[in-house]
């Protein structure tokens, strides 16, 4: 069952600044059953990114059939028309924008009238920068223009990235898979203090967590709440050795434990002592 028809959008507090790029409002539309919009033209850019359900998209004549995790891009005066399911009907975010820069960064991506769709697939990125860019314009505050513009950017890069070609098995290239891991466990080494989750860090990457942890035990060989565990614990032995003044509670605490229990007993699964013992052992 669908959720309640919704609507809503939030427009460039600052439109008259002058830009070779200029988002001009972004919004997002839970829609009724069979909802539709056009045929019609545009003067300016549109993209639409659907979150859920279904609905048919029409361009130059041809019919698409869209889902969850598909874009689709509207350029200036192209006839255009799309229609929410019956059954399914879509639940979409979408960007309006216009400049000189607008039509050179689109080519950029890969896309063109005649092919207007992207599969975004395990891609999250795309629908977190959508929503970026609305809260931009909510704040009102000076340079929200600007925001919204490093957001488009970013978003326009992801198009790219999701159009570039796939390795047979439709995983990414191993040197893409490579430097994604090692931005993984960058993410992991910053932020293990902080009362971080593997689904966090798979949305800031823009992955489904389930691919990044596979992809991240096959290059690593342990899942990445091990390997946070271990970082964590690791760290803490560290502090037991040189920060004697430290508690074990204020140790814990120091390197994202916030259960100073949980945090002893994950220390002796590791290293046979409990952290009190293990400081002991190691006095000089």
């Amino acid at each position: 069952m669908s959720r309640s028809e919704s609507y809503y959008v939030i427009s460039n507090p600052e439109p008259d600044q002058e830009h070779e790029l200029l988002v001009l409002f972004a919004g997002e539309s839970q829609t009724k059953p069979v909802h539709q919009l056009g045929p019609r033209v545009y003067d300016f850019y549109l993209i639409h990114h659907i979150i859920s359900g279904k609905g048919c998209f029409t361009c130059q004549g041809q019919e698409r059939q869209l889902g969850a995790g598909d874009s689709f891009i509207i350029e200036p005066e192209q006839l255009v028309s799309y229609t929410s399911d019956e059954q399914e009907p879509w639940y979409y975010r979408w960007v309006a924008f216009t400049g000189p820069q607008a039509a050179k960064l689109v080519a950029s991506t890969g896309t063109s009238p005649k092919q207007p769709i992207i599969h975004t697939g395990r891609r999250r990125q795309a629908a977190v920068l959508f929503r970026h860019m609305q809260q931009a314009f909510h704040g009102k505050k000076n340079g929200s223009h600007l925001r919204a513009i490093g957001y488009l950017h970013l978003l326009l890069a992801e198009y790219s990235a999701a159009l570039a070609p796939a390795s047979p098995l439709g995983d990414l290239p191993e040197t893409e898979s490579s430097k994604l891991i090692e931005q993984a466990v960058h993410y992991l080494s910053t932020q293990y203090a902080e009362p971080i989750t593997i689904e966090m860090m798979a949305e800031s990457l823009g992955y489904n967590r389930a691919y990044l942890s596979r992809l991240f035990k096959q290059h690593t060989q342990v899942t990445p709440v091990t390997f946070l565990l271990k970082l964590r614990i690791d760290k803490a032995r560290l502090l037991l050795r040189e920060r004697r003044e430290l508690t074990v509670e204020q140790i814990a605490a120091s390197v994202g434990f916030h259960d100073p229990l949980y945090f002893s007993k994950q220390f002796r699964r590791w290293y046979g002592a409990s952290p009190t013992e293990y400081r002991r052992q190691t006095q000089s």
